[in-house]
């Protein structure tokens, strides 16, 4: 399994045409940040059960010469959320006008890079370019996916009584098949309105006031005082030194300092042959995966509330002790709580070696499940990961911002090589970064079998409550079993199983070229040149 390879530019994305909207904007002279706005806009359109504007994103940005920085585009809760609203429920509802609870931050994250890509990168090209293709989709129709007539199918009995969700999703009133046009014409005209009068608009403008009276007129506790309240922010990354190069990621309120520390536990205890294509390989990151998820679930929430600095959680001692409490020949005790999630990773890297590592997400499937009336958003249910009860690390409040499983990865090999990767997933995305990033590093694989090799899962998937681990059926019966007598409670999955994520990954190497990796289990590809 080859890569695709390049040498003026390359994308990678979970759909297709979204992979080849960047492709064009990186042709006609734009830089990596303007062609994943492209992208972005473009999955947001043509992967809608996967993603949305009504959501949230991150951002990791790398130019030659420059630190690496992050963008944070997450929204809050808003001013009226208290644990009040929801009565005596023990827990937010994961559907409906209550769980779209949050402001939507993807499009704050899309103005600050284009912004950044100005005043940094030299950019060019006006948002009205940029999202073009996704404006195009929207009012003139795309291909529905497998994934996206399987999902709705699989989540239609808890979203079809959501507000505005079967005018949206379902084409008179029947289920999208596989092949067949869909459209979403009022999105159409918002994506147009952010065009014309720019991506504030849509917190602080005339846009603004319309999704504030939709938000009202579906009953979201969100309003036009909190859409104008909010900022994406630019700010520094966490990053932690291998024995091999830096590796970045998101800070909090992102769970960014898991993989890192899965990568920096596992680097601690590596040996020689050890890799996600052996027993030994994945029973050390499953062992590594859960100290991970033991610290992030003791410490990271919304940065205002948390009791410590992240990065004491990536410091040379704290991952020497964890790394000592890895048992190597036996499966440690679990489960720990899980999240669930589903999200659109992308990356691209443009002919001046500049790149972005960019996530952006609606939570579950879906979303809320509530679609906005007049400018056609579909809004995210992220803020149903809030805990109702008071006095605790992730409680509801006013303000907060809720905890996210989003986290992009880039990485500075110490060879010159720079490495852009992630995936969608949930709670699988650490571990997927985990593999990949393994693979690659230290197992022999190229960048695009590294992508495509069996994958494992520990815990949760998108649709079901479960702390087994989860291995993909091809590999070998052998290893299987291995695990199993090292106390590992092993479950199946599918050969190319979704609920493994949509991962992806491009190289650049010191020499200029670049080579890129598609997750077979999404409708993606790498679009180079």
């Amino acid at each position: 399994m080859n890569p695709v390879l390049g040498t003026r530019g390359a994308v990678v994305a979970s759909h297709s045409l979204a992979a080849q909207a960047g492709l064009d904007i990186l042709r006609e002279g734009g830089n990596a940040i303007e062609a994943t706005i492209a992208v972005a806009a473009t999955l947001a359109v043509v992967y809608p059960h996967m993603t949305g504007i009504g959501g949230d994103g991150f951002w990791l940005l790398h130019a030659p010469g420059q630190p690496v920085r992050s963008i944070d585009a997450c929204g809050a809760a808003g001013a009226q959320v208290t644990p009040e609203l929801y009565g005596n429920l023990e827990s937010i509802p994961w559907r409906g006008p209550l769980a779209a609870n949050t402001v939507a931050g993807t499009v704050s994250g899309w103005a600050a890079a284009h912004a950044h890509s100005r005043a940094a990168w030299g950019g060019r090209l006006p948002l009205s370019r940029l999202l073009e293709s996704a404006i195009h989709y929207a009012r003139h129709g795309f291909p529905v996916t497998r994934s996206q007539q399987d999902n709705t199918r699989a989540k239609l009995a808890e979203l079809r009584e959501q507000p505005g969700f079967a005018a949206a999703f379902l084409n008179d009133g029947q289920l999208p098949v596989y092949g067949q046009q869909h459209r979403f014409p009022r999105l159409a005209e918002t994506l147009e309105q952010l065009g014309r009068a720019g991506a504030e608009d849509f917190y602080r403008g005339d846009l603004a006031g319309v999704i504030a009276r939709d938000l009202a007129r579906v009953g979201s506790p969100v309003s036009g005082a909190d859409l104008a309240a909010h900022r994406a922010s630019l700010q520094d990354p966490l990053a932690v030194k291998l024995s091999v190069g830096t590796v970045y990621n998101q800070a909090p309120p992102t769970h960014g300092v898991a993989s890192l520390l899965i990568l920096a536990i596992y680097d601690r205890i590596r040996r020689e042959g050890w890799n996600p294509d052996n027993a030994e390989g994945i029973h050390a990151l499953v062992e590594a995966t859960k100290q991970a998820f033991l610290q992030r679930d003791r410490h990271v929430g919304d940065p205002g509330s948390m009791q410590i600095d992240p990065r004491e959680l990536l410091a040379d001692g704290l991952v020497e002790r964890l790394a000592a409490a890895i048992p190597l020949e036996q499966a440690s005790p679990w489960p720990a709580p899980m999240s669930d999630g589903d999200t659109t990773w992308m990356g691209a890297i443009d002919s001046a070696g500049r790149a972005v590592s960019m996530i952006q997400s609606i939570y579950f499937e879906f979303g809320s499940g509530v679609v906005l009336p007049e400018s056609g958003i579909w809004w995210q249910n992220r803020g149903c990961s809030f805990d109702l009860h008071p006095g605790r690390l992730r409680t509801l409040a006013p303000g907060r911002k809720p905890f996210h499983t989003l986290n992009p990865a880039l990485a500075q090999l110490d060879d010159g090589r720079l490495l852009v990767y992630g995936t969608m997933g949930g709670e699988g995305q650490p571990q997927t970064q985990a593999a990949v990033f393994s693979r690659y590093v230290w197992g022999g694989h190229n960048v695009r079998s590294a992508v495509a090799a069996p994958r494992w899962l520990l815990g949760r998937t998108w649709a079901e409550q479960s702390t087994s681990l989860k291995l993909e059926s091809r590999y070998d019966p052998a290893l299987v079993e291995r695990l199993r007598a090292m106390g590992h409670p092993v479950e199946m999955a599918g050969d190319f199983d979704e609920r493994m994520g949509h991962a992806g990954a491009l190289v650049l190497h010191p020499e200029g070229w670049i080579e890129g990796g598609e997750d077979p289990r999404s409708d993606g590809c790498v679009a180079a040149w």
